[in-house]
């Protein structure tokens, strides 16, 4: 994949949640295209993690906090590219607090940064990539405030993708299913739950994190100029059923 998208040679790309799984594929993917690339993380320093992330410039972020946007925004400077990786889930969604704390993180808080970063967006015409889920098309009964944020958030790309066109802002969203990811671990350590699970998509795998990475790439590039308030399943065709 490196050098496969010169297009990045030279651009600055903020990736929220960019300390693992699909976040951290996708950082990587753009430095290794040249970019320099901004990333966010819940721990006080990149060392707090497992992974090596010297190759980035890291901002330690709370989403759940209100002023955190606009703090990521001011550390962030210019950016050519925001890719809005990420979010949450909690086991008490049937709860207020437990909901609203979702919703904070995985909705309200990819407004509040796209606001932030509009006017250098602007300005460089840029490109926004938020990350949503199967979620948005489909119904996690245990899971409430993810499924609302992530339908909310495949609204929220189709609003800000009409308003922002004539900025020259192009906004779209990816939605991935079954990847194989730390957050995914529990779901591959069961093998009669996972050979459950995987009947259901047609490919009968799952999907890699690169592979999503590789989708954030082409529609945060030249290569989709005139693609804007879409949204692309990376799920191997489950959607399909």
């Amino acid at each position: 994949m490196t050098n496969a998208w010169p297009e990045f040679k030279g651009k600055r790309v903020l990736v929220t949640g960019g300390s693992q799984g699909i976040g951290l594929a996708t950082a990587r993917a753009f430095q290794e295209n040249g970019a320099t690339v901004l990333i966010t993380g819940t721990r006080p320093a990149a060392s707090d993690y497992a992974d090596d992330l010297s190759a980035f410039t890291y901002i330690p972020a709370d989403f759940a906090r209100p002023e955190t946007a606009d703090a990521v925004a001011a550390a962030a400077g210019e950016i050519d590219v925001l890719v809005n990786n990420a979010g949450t889930g909690r086991p008490d969604e049937y709860s207020d607090k437990g909901f609203r704390a979702v919703i904070d993180v995985n909705l309200n808080s990819v407004m509040a940064l796209s606001l932030a970063l509009h006017p250098t967006l602007k300005a460089r015409k840029g490109s926004i990539v938020n990350m949503g889920s199967l979620s948005s098309f489909l119904a996690l009964r245990e899971t409430p405030a993810y499924t609302a944020s992530k339908a909310g958030l495949l609204g929220l790309t189709r609003a800000l993708a009409d308003k922002w066109a004539p900025d020259g802002i192009r906004v779209n969203m990816v939605a991935p299913g079954f990847i194989r990811t730390r957050m995914t671990e529990i779901q591959r350590t069961d093998a009669d739950y996972e050979k459950r699970l995987l009947k259901a998509v047609p490919m009968r795998r799952w999907g890699e994190p690169e592979e999503v990475a590789e989708t954030v790439l082409f529609l945060a590039s030249p290569r989709a100029p005139y693609v804007t308030g879409q949204s692309i399943a990376i799920d191997g065709g489950l959607m399909l059923r």
